[in-house]
């Protein structure tokens, strides 16, 4: 079919099969693909984009769950209908992916269903290719905006650029951002108050320890609330504490307690332990929790929102165009490593 055209956007984190559903749903709606319309064979849609085969039949096979193409063997594939389902267009931005933000992804994806397309990118915590991204795609129309708003430095500016963004349409995820006014919807961590409590029910384990190390890197995007919520408990309960910002070089005695943010720091840990025992003679509180961490070191202790209940609520929150700000449930969760 040569009217129907598609590009593959290099720069976005959303999966190629999905882009190209996108693209056929939104030809559909706009006229260019009509009900009974051969489409490209899966050979030529692969040469056309440069991506697999397997990628182009998996597109055309969740066309086809959705009753918007059907195929006739020996002749290819043809649009069945032009009733779309679809009501909402998406932008997602994360500040980067990893395991935990891959399960909200997943989680806010597998709830808008067919309701939804989504154009997903990562900004990788910078606040002027978020604005930048944000003011190129805005032109397309999106009815939400969905936005993980975590960043180095230049906060203002990103708060700025969301100004731009009538509020009934974003939604900001896992953190609120002060500085901007207006009712918009939201999935938040109390970051603060979420610390001090998890270490609150970990009070018993930790009693067997001596110091409480928080692993906090400089320049970091983590927010300053963690911070608070540490220092906050060490003073309420008497803890010797420090803030390290950096594990390499740091001294690993046995009645430490690390509470790390990061897993590459975790991994330097491990290398720093010098024959000590974790959970005996050290303890190792671990930020997010991933499906992985159960099985290191027969278990890492972890302290962690929610992250499907985020994804579940952020895209609840797209269907019902509400802007309802609902704080995320934070769970604690206790294995061998304290």
């Amino acid at each position: 079919m040569s009217r129907f055209l598609v590009t593959v956007d290099e720069l976005s984190a959303t999966p190629k099969y999905r882009q190209l559903m996108d693209a056929v749903i939104q030809a559909v709606k706009s006229g260019v693909l009509q009900q009974g319309d051969s489409m490209p064979s899966i050979n030529e849609l692969s040469f056309q984009t440069d991506i697999s085969r397997l990628t182009v039949e998996k597109s055309y096979k969740e066309l086809r769950k959705l009753g918007i193409l059907e195929a006739f063997q020996g002749k290819g594939y043809f649009v069945k209908s032009t009733e779309i389902k679809q009501e909402y267009r998406v932008l997602l931005l994360f500040n980067k992916l990893s395991a935990h933000k891959k399960i909200v992804y997943d989680a806010f994806v597998r709830e808008l269903g067919d309701k939804a397309s989504v154009d997903f990118y990562i900004y990788n915590n910078d606040a002027r290719m978020f604005c930048r991204l944000l003011e190129e795609k805005s032109k397309n129309n999106y009815t939400h905006y969905v936005v993980i708003p975590h960043f180095i430095e230049g906060e203002k500016l990103a708060v700025k650029a969301l100004e731009k963004i009538p509020t009934s349409s974003l939604i900001l995820v896992d953190k609120i951002l002060p500085d901007l006014k207006g009712s918009y919807g939201a999935v938040y961590e109390n970051f603060s108050r979420d610390l001090y409590q998890a270490l609150v029910q970990l009070l018993d384990a930790l009693q067997k320890y001596k110091v409480l190390k928080l692993v906090f890197p400089e320049n970091s995007y983590y927010p300053k609330e963690i911070l608070e919520g540490f220092l906050s408990f060490c003073e309420s309960f008497v803890f010797e504490h420090k803030i390290v910002h950096e594990v390499k070089g740091e001294e690993v005695q046995a009645g430490d307690v690390f509470i790390n943010l990061m897993e590459d720091d975790l991994f330097e840990l491990l290398e720093q332990m010098q024959g000590l025992k974790v959970g005996k003679d050290i303890g190792i509180i671990s930020y997010n929790e991933t499906k992985a961490k159960k099985y290191i070191m027969n278990g890492l202790t972890t302290i962690s929102t929610d992250f499907e209940a985020m994804g579940i609520k952020a895209a609840e929150l797209v269907l019902k165009h509400s802007k309802q700000q609902w704080q995320n449930p934070f769970h604690v969760t206790l294995r061998d490593s304290l």
